[in-house]
């Protein structure tokens, strides 16, 4: 036992986590200390040595999926940086800008592709994009910034290099191929609210564009350029998804997504020539070891959580399906919401609800698209923040762009609930 009983543990654990997000401490500091503390209430002190050795035994199915989970998270960090690094971002929207004739598909798709990369307020890196463009269609500033932060978004829950769908399948034992097949139609649903909501009030008139240079030489390099920048990304989906699906223990392991990540980063290495300045460059990013130390401490939250005992005692105070169905949307959207993080929010959710609800798949998807949902509309989601101050658009006239979307696609969510088996 513990010095204190494991639902004090776990109050004074997520307040001090809820305080710690609330005056914007890096959310790999928060995790881990909020886990930390957890363990020292709640977990008998000769024990938690053992807790934080167990995380990370090589000899351990656990141990090898939290060493390749937190590996694979740096090495993907670091794809991002080095595709700034080497103009490989540059590249791929240029070329991307000139492939895409129509204003309309290019404001859905540029911030997509650059979502891609999962670099800290990275919404900045297209919003000049979405405003060269958004200006062709006659959209406001509150439309544009609703544009640039629903579509940079809108791949991240298939993503395989995603840190948060990461985080998730460590959390709750799924594969990464089989928690996008099923969050794919909630994905459509986004898309098609997105593009028609982006649209509204459009000037059909300017939808054309500017001449620039055509014909099969043009067309042909703005390919070639697409390509070569986009190699290293496809690389790294590619080898992910198909080493999952090829064997088990390997995702079991968390082996697919570190592999993935090495043949990303090979490509990118040998495609763009990356020298040891931009690689030293590259890793001054501060983004980059938050992010790979909140992904160890949503793992190391899990098995603090699982010890103190809260799983039993929590699985003991609620029952009955409807209440759990209802309580599982809202409490991952919320933590989601207030901790400004998509990955944290699942991290938390989980460790909320471990003892509650019975994590089969249409659990675990609920709790991945709520807290995504929560997360995408939070005030402290430094892209939404970022990105309305760089169009100069009122978050009040934001948010009447953003949740009609969001009630849309959280309901959508619920019924994907209900049908899935």
């Amino acid at each position: 036992m513990g010095i204190v009983d494991p639902m004090t543990a776990l109050a004074a654990s997520f307040g001090l986590l809820g305080l710690m997000l609330f005056r914007r401490v890096r959310l790999g500091i928060s995790l881990n200390a909020a886990a930390i503390v957890l363990a020292l209430l709640a977990v008998d002190w000769p024990e938690i040595p053992g807790l934080i050795y167990a995380s990370v035994d090589p000899l351990t199915v656990g141990g090898q999926l939290t060493l390749s989970i937190v590996s694979a998270t740096f090495g993907v960090m670091v794809l991002s940086q080095l595709y700034r690094e080497t103009g490989a971002m540059d590249e791929l929207n240029s070329s991307l800008g000139r492939i895409i004739r129509s204003p309309r598909a290019l404001l859905s798709v540029l911030p997509a592709v650059v979502g891609l990369l999962p670099v800290a307020g990275g919404a900045v890196m297209s919003a000049p994009m979405v405003e060269s463009e958004g200006n062709k269609v006659g959209l406001s500033r509150a439309k544009k910034t609703y544009v640039n932060i629903w579509f940079r978004h809108l791949i991240l829950p298939v993503y395989p290099l995603a840190p948060m769908l990461i985080i998730t399948t460590a959390l709750t034992g799924l594969t990464s191929s089989s928690l996008i097949l099923m969050v794919l139609p909630i994905i459509t649903v986004m898309a098609f609210v997105g593009y028609v909501s982006s649209l509204r009030g459009a000037e059909a008139q300017a939808l054309s564009r500017a001449p620039e240079a055509t014909g099969v030489g043009a067309a042909g390099s703005s390919l070639k350029a697409f390509s070569r920048s986009f190699t290293p990304i496809m690389v790294t989906i590619v080898g992910a998804v198909g080493i999952s699906l090829l064997d088990y223990e390997l995702t079991r392991r968390g082996i697919d997504v570190l592999v993935a990540t090495v043949m990303g980063l090979a490509a990118l290495a040998a495609i763009f020539k990356v020298s040891p300045r931009m690689l030293a460059a590259s890793l001054r990013s501060a983004s980059i070891y938050d992010i790979t130390l909140a992904t160890y401490g949503a793992l190391l939250l899990r098995g603090a959580v699982n010890a103190s005992g809260l799983p039993e005692v929590l699985g003991g105070l609620i029952s009955g399906g409807g209440v759990n169905f209802l309580l599982t949307a809202a409490v991952s959207a919320l933590c989601g919401f207030f901790s400004g993080s998509p990955g944290g929010g699942v991290a938390i959710g989980v460790s909320i609800l471990g003892g509650i609800v019975n994590f089969t798949p249409r659990e675990a998807v609920l709790t991945y698209v709520a807290a995504y949902l929560g997360y995408l509309v939070s005030p402290i989601h430094l892209c939404l923040v970022f990105t309305a101050e760089y169009f100069k658009a009122p978050l009040a006239d934001v948010y009447k762009q953003l949740m009609p979307s969001f009630a849309v696609s959280f309901t959508a969510a619920l019924l994907l609930y209900a049908l899935l088996p």
